[in-house]
């Protein structure tokens, strides 16, 4: 029986179109490559990727007694967080509104036969 493990971080302060940049390269990866791809690319969100695919390594391994070594990454989202709204002040006594983006990642690993 195959296990699917989730593991999600909530209100990370990205924005969910960079976020999604740094998800689509790990999509369908081995769990282990995604890590060493991950740690080579250059982007803020792969620091948040990473910790969070480790997260779900963690649970799959503690929860369910899986080998990291036979996890893959099924699926990876990062859906839109709320927005922090600022203002800035703009020429003749106006604002001009600023959306501080944040996003919700979520990773879900399943276990691959080993070959």
């Amino acid at each position: 029986m195959t296990h699917r493990v989730r593991a999600v971080a909530r209100s990370i302060r990205i924005s969910p179109y960079k976020a999604r940049l740094v998800c689509n390269l790990v999509k369908g990866m081995r769990a282990e490559e995604a890590l060493d791809a991950l740690r080579f690319t250059p982007k803020k969100a792969a620091r948040y990727v990473e910790k969070l695919i480790r997260s779900a390594m963690a649970n799959a391994e503690n929860n369910y007694g899986l080998s990291p070594a036979d996890l893959y990454v099924v699926d990876i989202r990062a859906d839109d967080g709320p927005r922090y709204k600022r203002v800035r002040f703009a020429a003749r006594g106006r604002v001009r509104p600023i959306l501080k983006r944040t996003t919700h990642l979520t990773v879900v690993l399943e276990e691959q036969a080993s070959e």
